[in-house]
């Protein structure tokens, strides 16, 4: 490629954007698309219009509308998936990822106490009163505290278990509600 083939601001091409202002250069000739079709000047902005996507009433949002059923089915598998997803080979003692992820010393503390603080939350989108919340909140915070002393807080993490033990305490307050 020439030197003089290089756009400068001077060029002609440039002149159209220097009048309007930043954004306004318009093309002179037409668009062509990379089938080799003419693509009319506003049709791309026109399909936007038409384009929507409804994710709230779909199966594929998770965190969607989902019956009281469906959201303990979903905080009982996230239990069991930080709690006790794995078996240590030749034991029987049993971990899970929130064990795994509090082996990076800060972070992983805070990770997996932000992944309990979050089943709380769930417990409570399921109506759990204060008192039931609280007490969940309590082995939260006794988790994330002791879990933070360096190896004696991951033993304590994976004998604990504070995420079934708030599965428990919300499914023992569920069979008590009237259906």
């Amino acid at each position: 490629m020439a030197n003089e083939e290089i756009i400068s601001p001077g060029d002609a091409r440039f002149t159209s954007s220097r009048r309007g202002g930043f954004g306004a250069r318009r093309p002179q000739g037409p668009v062509i698309d990379q089938e080799g079709r003419e693509i009319p000047l506003n049709s791309p902005l026109e399909g936007f219009g038409r384009l929507h996507f409804d994710f709230a009433h779909s199966g594929a949002n998770p965190f969607g509308d989902l019956t009281r059923d469906q959201r303990m089915a979903r905080f009982e598998m996230l239990a069991k998936l930080l709690d006790v997803a794995f078996i240590l080979p030749g034991t029987k003692i049993r971990y899970g990822v929130d064990g795994i992820i509090r082996l990076i010393p800060v972070v992983g503390d805070i990770v997996a106490t932000a992944f309990s603080l979050w089943l709380v939350r769930e417990a409570r989108a399921l109506g759990a009163p204060w008192h039931v919340t609280a007490r969940m909140l309590g082995n939260v915070a006794v988790d994330g505290v002791v879990g933070m002393v360096p190896l004696a807080g991951d033993a304590f993490d994976v004998l604990f278990r504070a995420n079934m033990r708030n599965v428990r305490l919300l499914r023992r307050w569920l069979d008590e509600q009237p259906r």
